[in-house]
């Protein structure tokens, strides 16, 4: 598939490009970046590089994985990163400490989800390491059902089992379960 670019009135979703380089690399330094990403660390140049010609283009090609950078409307400049993988029909995302408070990553979330439900499917699957507060409010507040704890399909980054929090969104909008959001994320949110 061709890339394609995803808009609205808060957000852009466009393709990475190796013109992005510094942007990642800033951004893939923030300790909460490392903390809950498999991203190499020290991050450099060369990894953004990589994750750019690797990834997202043949990603892109293989109709494999969706990946955007997300940038403010009227800016050039990345401030994080969503991807849609087909397999799983599951996506992940990260922003820079900068662009955080402002709604950027609900509102991509929306678009990519949307856009997904557009092209068919059924569901999508979001997970994060067992903890992340700040990702599990953007999955509750963008409407996905908390569907428990278990083992996260990404191992850590040194490859040892993950626990993950775990959510799934359904494209009739019935709820996917009924079980309540980790107690941490609830409060996180407040």
């Amino acid at each position: 598939m061709f890339p394609v670019t995803l808009a609205s009135e808060r957000v852009r979703l466009d393709l990475p490009t190796r013109a992005d380089t510094v942007a990642i690399t800033e951004a893939c330094q923030d300790p909460d970046v490392i903390r809950w990403t498999t991203i190499p660390t020290p991050y450099r140049p060369q990894d953004a590089n990589a994750f750019i010609d690797a990834l997202v283009g043949p990603g892109w090609a293989s109709d494999r994985e969706y990946t955007w950078a997300i940038r403010q409307p009227g800016s050039t400049w990345l401030v994080g990163v969503i991807s849609y993988r087909t397999q799983r029909r599951d996506l992940g995302f990260w922003l820079a400490p900068s662009a955080r408070g402002h709604g950027l990553v609900h509102e991509a979330v929306t678009l990519v989800v949307d856009w997904a439900f557009d092209r068919g499917a059924p569901d999508v699957y979001w997970e994060c390491y067992e903890g992340n507060v700040a990702s599990a409010s953007v999955a509750r507040r963008a409407g996905f059902s908390y569907t428990g704890t278990g083992d996260a399909v990404i191992p850590n980054r040194d490859g040892t089992p993950a626990s993950a929090w775990k959510g799934l969104r359904r494209a009739d909008g019935t709820p996917a379960s009924d079980l309540a959001w980790p107690a941490e994320s609830f409060a996180a949110a407040r």
